[in-house]
């Protein structure tokens, strides 16, 4: 059946992010549901945010496509270009390459939902506020190449 069950998909707020890093994402709960759909083309992810928690430090990659769309609750968009409030029905696109880092934070007092959609496989991601890059096929590693 076409329809997923998201209560047969487990939850996790699992982060490859150092430690140093991972004290945002602590809140963010999220469900992989391309594997369990038979999805192969691109992924996606159904994310809660609880409050005061974030989708991911920001960030931007050069070789993937990303899109979020909004389902409850009330996050902010934060950019290159400022913050911008993103509601239920909300959609937010971010080309690859671009070079406009991104996250959505969590700055009310219940939980926000989305549905976050991208490529499978990651590709170089670029984190401008902070000393980390992921470097396609060697993992996190400092801005100058150094590991963690």
């Amino acid at each position: 059946m076409p329809k997923l069950d998201l209560d047969a998909i487990p939850q996790t707020n699992a982060t490859g992010y150092p430690p140093e890093f991972a004290d945002k994402v602590q809140g963010r709960w999220y469900r992989r549901m391309a594997q369990t759909s038979g999805i192969g083309d691109f992924g996606f992810s159904h994310v809660t945010l609880r409050p005061g928690a974030w989708s991911s430090q920001r960030h931007w990659h050069e070789a993937e496509d990303e899109f979020v769309v909004m389902l409850s609750g009330e996050a902010v968009l934060i950019d290159d270009a400022g913050e911008q409030a993103m509601l239920p029905g909300d959609i937010a696109a971010f080309p690859k390459g671009d070079g406009n880092g991104h996250v959505l934070v969590n700055r009310s007092d219940a939980d926000c939902v989305f549905v976050a959609v991208g490529k499978p496989a990651a590709s170089d991601c670029h984190y401008p506020d902070i000393d980390m890059h992921l470097f396609e096929g060697m993992g996190f590693r400092r801005k100058d190449g150094s590991g963690f």
